[in-house]
């Protein structure tokens, strides 16, 4: 469940990342509208609670997957509401590059698309990955919530076998373990960004 939303949101959300930066004032792509409309869907996913998303997009859900029970239907809910997060993930990654970089780019005749695959990409390449790494984590937090819809997965187990059946030491097990889950993840992610960076 987390690992097919993880993948769909790097799919969809890393080009949606790049066209929140390329069509802002005086980049690659400079487009107002483009802009505006990509930053407003982003802002709107984002602001709505996940709870909230989970039961609004059951429809969806079931037009997608032909049910609305269990960790697959559970990934559509998870899968939106990680793409506009890890987006501007991306964006806030790309901006932090050197605009004196992708000058020089341009300045030796360099393409957009040449810029974007060749610069861009690699040069936020650290923070892409620690995008990546939080997005996860965030995910694997969100999962717990997918209970609601019979998503599965060990925080699901958390709350239904240890909060509603006051069952403490089931509860206190899996949330040990999700910390560990997490502290793996992190360390995981900051090592790749740590093998990536290049700078």
């Amino acid at each position: 469940m987390v690992a097919i939303s993880l993948g769909v949101s790097l799919i969809v959300g890393l080009p949606l990342g790049i066209i929140l930066f390329v069509t802002d004032k005086g980049l690659l792509f400079e487009n107002v509208w483009i802009k505006q409309i990509a930053g407003i869907l982003v802002n709107l996913v984002r602001s709505v609670p996940f709870i909230i998303l989970l039961v609004a997009l059951l429809p969806l859900t079931q037009l997608i997957t032909g049910t609305t029970i269990g960790p697959t239907a559970a990934s559509v809910s998870l899968s939106v509401a990680a793409i506009p997060f890890f987006a501007r993930l991306v964006e806030t990654s790309l901006r932090e590059i050197d605009k004196g970089v992708i000058e020089a780019a341009v300045a030796v005749g360099a393409t957009p698309w040449m810029i974007i695959r060749e610069v861009l990409l690699p040069e936020a390449k650290p923070g892409i990955v620690q995008a990546i790494t939080v997005t996860a984590i965030s995910l694997l937090g969100y999962s717990a919530m997918a209970g609601i819809v019979g998503g599965g997965g060990i925080g699901d187990f958390a709350i239904r076998f240890g909060y509603y059946r006051y069952d403490n030491m089931i509860m206190l097990t899996t949330v040990i373990l999700l910390i560990v889950i997490v502290q793996l993840m992190q360390v995981i992610g900051d090592g790749a960004a740590k093998a990536v960076n290049k700078r």
